[in-house]
């Protein structure tokens, strides 16, 4: 189906729907990455800092060497590392990815997120200070990103993004670039729908992929701030759709990011979870369930990832992606 991939802005096609590789142990992903295989998908959604590239590369070169799926068939997206975030660290950090992967070159290199921490050992990607993250104030994104796109001309990634940008961040990167913004990251939801960040993106030709497309459940047990974390798998707007259509809440939530063109990263270590999370394209939303779907949007209430208590200290960097509460 051709509604299955969007285009980006250097005419390479990327799929609206794939695993994402964060959280997943490594003893799992192999296992993971197989299933969604075997389930269709033909986009991973990796990074260094998540620990598991090594196995999500060897699970692609067992697929690759029995010839059932070719490279070419697979898009693979990977990210620069905080402590990375300095122009002579770039193709350091991607060589890494490319080594871990095992490929020559990835589909999408992503600036993982704005604001660099300190760099001392290419493993401690958390350098810490008395419990706190210890920032790089020094970030450059302008000259970060001109690092990146010499990784474009030497052939190790197709495209370059960002992740977790700020329109104002995107804005003096377009005012400078030679290469495209082909993707920004972000956290992206029923109940968290970043509608600003993405007419931005749309009106600048840069596709939106969403992490925790489903409200990220998980996160509730590891960080819970002053407003909780809202379940949107519970919601009864969507559980009332989800038994409309025979469906899980899940398929639903996925479903509506595929219907307004914002691509879905689940995340999942189960077979049949991955296996059920790429089984919608045997339904889709009226208009009046999208209606009801893009009215359950909370604005920054809805941030599970709430970065400013992750990160102490963030908001007096130069660089911090997100606006103070209000």
């Amino acid at each position: 189906m051709a509604d299955q991939w969007v285009t980006l802005k250097n005419g390479l096609k990327m799929p609206k729907f794939g695993l994402g590789c964060g959280a997943i142990k490594p003893e799992d992903t192999v296992t993971a990455v197989s299933a969604a295989l075997d389930a269709g998908c033909r986009l991973f959604d990796c990074a260094l800092l998540y620990g598991n590239e090594p196995d999500v590369g060897d699970a692609l070169k067992k697929m690759f060497d029995s010839n059932k799926i070719s490279r070419d068939e697979v898009f693979i997206t990977t990210k620069l590392p905080m402590i990375g975030n300095h122009p002579s660290r770039v193709e350091y950090f991607l060589k890494k990815s490319l080594e871990n992967l095992k490929v020559e070159c990835v589909d999408l290199y992503l600036i993982h997120f704005p604001v660099g921490f300190e760099y001392s050992e290419e493993e401690v990607f958390f350098p810490k200070e008395d419990g706190r993250i210890k920032l790089d104030y020094s970030t450059d994104i302008i000259n970060i990103w001109k690092a990146m796109e010499e990784q474009v001309k030497a052939g190790r990634t197709k495209s370059i993004g960002v992740s977790n940008f700020s329109t104002e961040q995107m804005q003096r990167i377009l005012d400078i670039a030679t290469e495209p913004i082909a993707n920004n990251q972000l956290e992206v939801h029923a109940y968290f729908q970043q509608k600003g960040l993405r007419k931005f993106c749309k009106a600048n030709g840069i596709t939106v992929s969403a992490y925790a497309p489903l409200g990220s459940p998980g996160r509730r047990e590891a960080f819970i701030g002053s407003q909780g974390i809202p379940q949107v798998m519970s919601d009864p707007i969507v559980a009332r759709i989800a038994e409309n259509h025979k469906k899980s809440t899940a398929q639903v939530l996925i479903r509506f990011l595929y219907e307004v063109d914002v691509i879905a990263l689940p995340k999942s270590s189960s077979a049949q979870r991955i296996k059920d999370n790429f089984n919608i394209f045997d339904f889709s939303l009226s208009d009046d369930e999208l209606t009801e779907l893009q009215y359950l949007d909370k604005g920054e209430i809805g941030r599970t990832f709430n970065y400013l208590e992750i990160f102490e200290g963030l908001d007096k960097h130069p660089e911090n992606p997100i606006a103070p509460a209000s």
